[in-house]
């Protein structure tokens, strides 16, 4: 999995052949500042896009085969027990509302290079079915996470932040709830230097500055009603940069956007998942303290944690969702959850590049 944040290249390896799979071994392989500059660069139109985009591909799938055979030779499996590998891409766009979504990956050449059946392109039929072709997630929240008596909404905090309603009364539902580090990283990044603020501790620095957080709130995507999904097609820095006078303070605009990813984080399940009584946290921002901080006072009355508590731990989650998915390919079995996605129904996704 590589995911909206820009960070690297998630590698998990799993064995399905149980009830409930089992997460053998992990590995990440980190991008470098070019390659992060460029696929950037990707997400809003300019000169000679085709070129760039294919041969990012090909590189990025090159990248994938590496961190594959890393991931092996640190769990000390042969390639050849490998039945399938499931990967996502790079979103560069994502714009279902137009009827399409684009992620960078040449899943023919990831299959060449590691001789292992890939199967990738895991939204497009979703959204070729009338769905958002995401969150794709929650399917496997529900086959892990889900149980049979306590109320949990699971909230992933990637680039963007989405979550999971895993109600044992009721259908699962899920969407993107809005940003959750990208901004916050890409503003951090422009001011300090650094690809993220750790902890949230220079947010800590700063104040929260009301007037902005409201106007940051007042987005009509906070209105829509799920199913809905985003990502930096909107929420990106020349969006914020509208919202800003010029004036403020480097860090306390960035403890406005720590505020906000809570805030939004917390209203989405106070609307749509009233009676959760249990918060599990994944993805990057699960590591923010500062961030969790806010999340817990933000929601009281329920338990806010990380899924490492139920077996899964926090920065793997997402990557091991989609080794699932590639699994129910296979099998000729649904993955996505047209509740979530708001498609005519469920579909079997991805497409199969055989060894």
């Amino acid at each position: 999995m590589s995911g909206t944040s820009l960070d690297g290249v998630d590698a998990v390896l799993i064995d399905s052949g149980q009830t409930v799979p089992n997460l053998l071994q992990t590995h990440f392989s980190p991008y470098d500042a070019e390659l992060r500059e460029q696929l950037l660069a990707l997400h809003h139109p300019g000169h000679d896009e085709l070129d760039r985009a294919t041969l990012l591909s090909n590189r990025l799938s090159r990248l994938y085969a590496q961190a594959t055979m890393d991931l092996l030779e640190k769990a000390g499996v042969p390639l050849q027990q490998i039945t399938v590998i499931g990967c996502h891409g790079q979103t560069i766009r994502h714009c279902p509302e137009a009827g399409y979504t684009i992620q960078l990956n040449n899943a023919a050449l990831l299959a060449e290079l590691t001789r292992i059946t890939v199967v990738a392109d895991f939204r497009s039929r979703d959204i070729a079915a009338g769905g958002q072709g995401a969150p794709l997630v929650p399917a496997f929240h529900a086959a892990v996470f889900k149980h049979a008596m306590h109320h949990r909404v699971i909230v992933n905090i990637g680039g963007i932040a989405n979550i999971t309603n895993l109600d044992p009364t009721k259908p699962v539902i899920g969407f993107d709830c809005g940003p959750g580090n990208l901004l916050m990283d890409a503003w951090c990044l422009r001011h300090t230097g650094r690809t993220y603020d750790k902890d949230g501790q220079w947010a800590a620095t700063g104040r929260v500055i009301p007037a902005l957080l409201e106007d940051l709130l007042v987005e009509d995507f906070f209105a829509h009603q799920p199913p809905k999904s985003t990502g930096r097609d909107l929420f990106n820095t020349h969006w914020l940069e509208r919202k800003l006078h010029g004036t403020e303070a480097p860090q306390d605009v960035q403890a406005t956007l720590l505020q906000f990813t809570a805030t939004a984080i917390a209203q989405a399940i106070q609307a749509h998942c009233p009676s959760a009584e249990e918060v599990y946290l994944c993805g990057g921002g699960a590591h923010n303290g500062l961030l969790r901080n806010r999340l817990i006072d933000n929601l009281p009355g329920r338990t806010v944690t990380l899924t490492d508590q139920l077996g899964v731990a926090a920065d793997w989650v997402e990557a091991f969702a989609f080794a699932w998915l590639a699994q129910q390919t296979l099998a000729r079995k649904t993955g996505s959850l047209a509740e979530v996605t708001g498609a005519e129904g469920n579909r079997i996704l991805g497409a199969i590049y055989p060894a």
